[in-house]
């Protein structure tokens, strides 16, 4: 799947959920709100350079340099995005859920 079809995607989806929001709360603030984290979240995942986030969060404060890059790392472009790493799905997850948490706290009140 490509970014273009990823980002759409995601914003369809978005678009339903500040839909039943709408419907639900009849709050245009809380449309908004729900907008604005959606975006957030969205960015958050096909926004990053993932070459450069694509290693060991021990080596995410050095550069990325040419002598870094492995053949094999050129050869497997397309399925960076979904190489595991323990400590960053834990931030992600982290992040995510914090700020998951807190918008369905402020939608449901």
């Amino acid at each position: 799947m490509g970014n273009d079809e990823a980002l759409t995607r995601s914003l369809l989806c978005l678009a339903m959920v500040i839909i039943i929001v709408g419907i639900s709360t009849h709050s245009f603030k809380k449309m908004l709100v729900t907008y604005f984290v959606g975006l957030l979240g969205i960015s958050g995942v096909l926004l990053p350079d993932w070459d450069f986030f694509d290693r060991d969060v021990s080596q995410w404060t050095r550069p990325v340099t040419v002598d870094s890059i492995s053949p094999a790392d050129v050869l497997r472009r397309g399925s960076t995005r979904f190489r595991f790493y323990p400590v960053r799905t834990i931030i992600y997850a982290v992040v995510y859920s914090f700020g998951l948490y807190k918008w369905w706290k402020y939608v449901t009140h």
